[in-house]
């Protein structure tokens, strides 16, 4: 089953009312801030990342960007770095640009948000796809994600 399938079914079986988005490819924050007409603050930016040795999934604004030090410090860890194109490929069968905001149930990963990510009433993102994205209420995304947050972003 397609990610975007999946979300879609939880979404519904939690009755949780969404805006789905078809538009064309998107690549980056700014683009599909532009397709979904959404301030890009707006967009939730999710980020596969190795600490030390255990990948973690990081949400974001898309408007800020990752401080890698933050995460660091939060799991005593010597290293982060971002999955590649090819582990985050095996790992979830997605690339760059359409990683989703969500753990279990959708991607097996711990899953962390950044602060931003709440001052915004919704949440927009790719949803396992560069061309279909999600618009949800951000207090619907907050209950269902059910997120474990610590701030881990800086200004642009």
């Amino acid at each position: 089953m397609l990610i975007l399938d999946k979300i879609r079914d939880w979404l519904r079986h939690e009755n949780v009312v969404f805006r789905e988005i078809h538009h064309e490819p998107t690549r980056t924050s700014e683009d599909s801030a532009r397709a979904r007409g959404e301030e890009l603050r707006v967009g939730g930016k999710a980020l596969l990342i190795k600490v030390d040795s255990e990948f973690r999934l990081f949400v974001l604004s898309a408007d800020r960007k990752l401080d890698s030090t933050a995460i660091r410090t939060r799991f005593a860890a010597k290293k982060t770095r971002f999955a590649s194109p090819q582990e985050l490929l095996e790992l979830t069968g997605l690339v760059p640009g359409c990683v989703p905001p969500f753990g279990s149930p959708i991607l097996p990963f711990p899953m962390y948000v950044d602060p931003s990510v709440f001052a915004n009433q919704r949440i927009a993102f790719n949803a396992g796809s560069l061309t279909d994205s999600i618009v949800m209420d951000i207090d619907d995304y907050l209950r269902l994600a059910n997120p474990d947050v610590f701030p881990f972003s800086t200004q642009v």
